[in-house]
């Protein structure tokens, strides 16, 4: 293996322009050598003395040269540049030696003319933390499109693993079950996700005799160094922002408890038995609701590290919907919001489960039997029936356009006891007031304008739970599917409040919502008055377009 060797080293790498440091890099690799030793002569560099200031030099040649942050966060969320930039910096300056190596040399034998979107994806292989964020922020309407693009790979395009290693495994782990159960196991890999890989079999279920398909779901071995290495950084990177979070103007837990939670619902996503239990819940909640679907676990052939389930047919919901009609898609983007969001609300149960990581990789349509299919149930939280209620109206309200309404709903919603005459309790109302006033009057409220709603309240530091947070994450990610799949209008045209009302009024005994009575008539005197607040809101945008900016309405005689 090639040693690093720098004769004369430079004061400081920061100081060098891109052109030299990597004229500095390619003079340090062995001439001639081979990859392990070119990997091996930057491991080295990155572990010696100067090791920092390289690190910090290559960190800053890739957040503001190869991959700018300027191109990969859009102007609509500009005050979150800084930050990023720091977070990206703060990663690619902790990030172990052995894992940056092989990074670092790819992005200097990359083509200089590679886009910034295929660099950032190369850089963040096989480091799941950031592929899992990747994928979340992947349907953000707002993001360049070529970034859209790349980071819609991530759904069902992550290759970094052999067929070997993930046989090598089922074997380790299942040893004498295979024969038992007569396991046949497909030789390609199905599927890869940012923590796993899917691969096909077939095996003799004892209970009907017949031979099944199924498909094993398998943690990658490299996850569970890289995930620990991973949950150090995201955990590093939460305390550096709570300490100077005063220098991005955001309240001081916002960014923490945002990495705190990621933290722990990653570390969910690498626990199979967990994913195991949920999944058999999930069955249940789905089993009898017609055009839904969700696997069902075949609980003697799985582990710690494999889980074992039903064969569901069916392609990715946006790739099977761009071959439908108007028509036919807009059912689809209807079945997908009930079945994602609409039920889960609706359960009767005291505490349900909801699918927290609906991507569209995870969201598989057959077009021949009209089924939706919900895989991947790593990550989910639960809701409270209570909480679902307020939820629930406070969709109502929104939709409405009712401030008080609504502002009365996330006050019962908040982590803390905020009453609405105290001086929080009428900035929150302030807010929602101006946030309701300033929707477009030819605009549906829906769940965008919920979610819209709940993150500009949260930066007034208002506190919610960390389940109604990562459902508003769930909302994000659902209302750029649902674009995709209906259109620009797509998403915010479907108001929950009149799905909510369909079921209600479909079946009211076998759908037992978490309203009460009292929340339909509320609901209803709300509704009395929505023409009001319309006409009075159309009245306002007359005026604010007649009269010029700073002048008032005369006075009445």
């Amino acid at each position: 293996m090639g040693v690093f060797m720098l004769e004369t080293p430079p004061v400081g790498f920061r100081q060098l322009s891109t052109k030299e440091l990597r004229t500095a890099v390619a003079g340090w690799l062995p001439k001639g050598g081979t990859r392990t030793e070119k990997i091996g002569a930057i491991e080295s560099a990155l572990r010696s003395g100067m090791g920092q200031s390289l690190r910090e030099a290559m960190a800053a040649w890739i957040v503001d040269g190869i991959v700018p942050v300027s191109r990969l966060v859009p102007e609509a969320y500009v005050k979150w540049r800084p930050p990023v930039r720091d977070a990206m910096m703060f990663v690619l300056a902790r990030l172990s030696a052995a894992r940056l190596a092989p990074k670092l040399l790819e992005q200097f034998e990359l083509p200089e003319n590679t886009p910034a979107e295929t660099r950032l994806l190369r850089l963040i292989a096989k480091v799941p933390g950031l592929q899992k964020l990747g994928q979340v922020i992947a349907r953000n309407q707002n993001l360049r499109p070529a970034l859209r693009t790349a980071l819609g790979r991530l759904e069902n395009g992550i290759r970094d693993v052999r067929p070997a290693e993930i046989q090598s495994i089922i074997t380790q782990d299942l040893g004498p079950r295979l024969e038992a159960f007569a396991v046949k196991i497909a030789p390609a890999i199905l599927s890869e996700a940012s923590v796993s890989a899917v691969v096909r079999f077939r095996w003799r279920d004892p209970e009907s005799g017949r031979r099944e398909r199924g498909v094993f779901k398998v943690l990658k071995p490299h996850i569970p160094e890289y995930f620990a290495e991973d949950m150090d950084y995201l955990q590093g990177l939460a305390v550096y922002f709570g300490d100077c979070h005063h220098t991005y103007g955001f309240p001081a837990h916002l960014i923490p408890d945002t990495l705190k939670k990621v933290r722990r619902l990653l570390q969910h996503e690498v626990n199979f038995r967990r994913e195991q239990n949920t999944l058999r819940e999930a069955f249940n909640l789905y089993r009898n609701v017609k055009g839904v679907r969700v696997p069902r676990l075949i609980q003697p052939l799985c582990s710690h590290r494999i889980t074992a389930l039903t064969e569901e047919q069916g392609i990715k919901v946006t790739s099977a919907a761009a071959r439908l009609s108007p028509a036919r898609r807009r059912g689809i983007a209807e079945q997908l919001i009930e079945a994602v969001v609409v039920l889960p609300l609706l359960s009767a149960e005291t505490d349900v489960i909801f699918h927290g990581d609906p991507h569209a990789g995870n969201l598989l349509y057959n077009n021949r039997t009209g089924e939706l299919v919900l895989i991947d149930w790593a990550l989910r939280e639960r809701l409270s029936r209570e909480h679902r209620r307020h939820l629930a109206v406070l969709f109502g309200m929104v939709g409405l356009r009712d401030s008080v309404g609504a502002c009365i709903e996330i006050l019962a919603l908040s982590q803390h006891r905020i009453r609405s005459t105290s001086q929080r309790g009428r900035v929150i109302s302030g807010a929602v007031k101006e946030f309701i006033d300033e929707l477009p009057v030819t605009h549906m409220p829906g769940m965008v304008d919920v979610l819209r709603l709940l993150e500009s309240l949260a930066m007034k530091d208002v506190r919610f739970l960390g389940s109604l947070i990562m459902l508003s994450k769930v909302l994000f990610t659902l209302e750029g599917i649902l674009r995709d799949i209906g259109g620009p209008d797509g998403g915010s045209s479907l108001a929950l409040v009149g799905q909510f009302a369909q079921h209600w009024r479909k079946d009211r005994q076998a759908f037992r919502s978490p309203l009460q009575a009292k929340d339909w008539v509320t609901l209803q005197f709300s509704a009395l008055l929505y023409t009001t607040r319309l006409w009075m809101r159309c009245e306002q945008s007359i005026l604010d377009r007649l009269l010029p900016a700073g002048s008032a309405a005369p006075n009445p005689v």
